[in-house]
């Protein structure tokens, strides 16, 4: 009975933490600017010292529970010739299931909950409008064809977490747009998952569980340090994807003539795929050669590995968790990164104006 009674608690708890409403400023001011940095500062660093993904040991881990409770079941429902045992083995899942949340609730996942990081910036009341955004690609347009020469004669260099530009360009970031204590660089890791990267076409993720950073392994080396920074922004609890484009693409353009280019292809693609063809085919027109294969390259990579019915399904489910965590766009959060550059105040050198801060 005290064992089910603490299962009833967790499912319970756990069903209480996923539906209750939850004020963002609450959220702001006990976890994302103290728990959360306190676990998010221990935790990387402990799993930056592992050549392994954590998180392949946790799902490889987790599948054996699941078979070992599910031959169990099995096992007794043929002995006692009784369905107890099936009820038995849904309500273990379920529990198991609830605690896993609560855990990644405290790890993680209330950074879900936080203020948006638009609440902190001075905005222009109006929403951008198609000149602006085909300004803004003229913009992506004109400074890749002025980085690329130096960013592919320098190179790019593995190893990003150890890249001591791209730290600080992060942590220089951070201290801009927030007053929470840095957050720790994860260090890049392949992982089991990767097959599914390539088929998903996805770019990275990081694992919840360990706070670390998991990447595509057939990233182009003028995509990983966007990547890098995109991700590093999800471990300092930007978890809208939105806020972590935004977060990265500002790092970016604070580093090295690398960093910058990487964060200019990645907002020129994100434009091209939100104006109309002929805008399009206008910014394309401009691009020089050497712009103009790298894009090519990436979408080469991408279509090479994509198994789209996979892809599909995945961001359909992805789309899902995004809106049962309330991001209320779900995947369309990865687009309103544009809006939240259009309407954002710049001082020079792309230096966002913060609300109450001297600039």
């Amino acid at each position: 009975m005290i064992r089910y009674g603490a299962s009833l608690f967790v499912v319970l708890l756990a069903a209480f933490c996923a539906w209750a409403p939850m004020q963002p400023d609450t959220v702001e001011r006990w976890y994302a600017a103290s728990v959360y940095p306190a676990i998010q500062s221990r935790l990387t660093p402990l799993t930056n010292m592992l050549p392994f993904a954590v998180l392949d040991v946790l799902l490889v881990s987790a599948l054996v529970f699941v078979v070992v409770c599910a031959m169990g079941a099995v096992r007794t429902m043929r002995r006692t010739r009784s369905p107890r045992p099936l009820a038995g083995l849904v309500w273990t899942l379920l529990s198991t299931a609830s605690l896993l949340y609560l855990v990644f609730l405290v790890l993680w996942g209330f950074n879900y909950r936080r203020v948006p990081v638009s609440q902190h910036l001075e905005l222009s009341p109006a929403p951008p409008i198609a000149a602006s955004v085909a300004g803004l690609g003229a913009e992506a347009v004109a400074q890749l064809n002025r980085l690329h020469a130096s960013a592919h004669q320098i190179g790019w260099k593995e190893g990003e977490w150890q890249d001591p530009e791209l730290r600080r360009a992060f942590h220089a970031t951070q201290q801009l747009l927030s007053n929470t204590p840095p957050a720790r660089v994860g260090r890049i890791k392949s992982s089991l998952l990767g097959i599914y990267f390539r088929w998903s076409s996805v770019d990275g993720m990081i694992n919840p569980f360990g706070l670390e950073v998991l990447a595509n392994p057939d990233l182009l080396p003028w995509e990983r340090p966007f990547v890098a920074a995109h991700e590093w922004s999800h471990l300092a609890g930007y978890a809208n994807e939105a806020e972590a484009n935004f977060v990265g693409w500002l790092t970016c353009v604070r580093g090295s003539v690398q960093m910058q280019y990487s964060g200019w292809l990645f907002l020129y693609w994100q434009i091209a795929s939100q104006v109309d063809p002929s805008d399009r085919s206008a910014l394309t027109d401009k691009l020089n050669a050497g712009p103009r294969a790298d894009l090519q390259a990436i979408a080469d990579r991408l279509r090479r590995g994509q198994f789209p019915l996979l892809r599909n399904v995945s961001w359909r489910v992805y789309d899902r968790y995004l809106k049962a965590n309330r991001v209320d766009e779900g995947v369309r959060s990865y687009d309103e990164v544009l809006t939240l550059i259009l309407r954002a105040r710049f001082d020079d050198g792309w230096t966002p104006r913060v609300r109450g801060r001297d600039q």
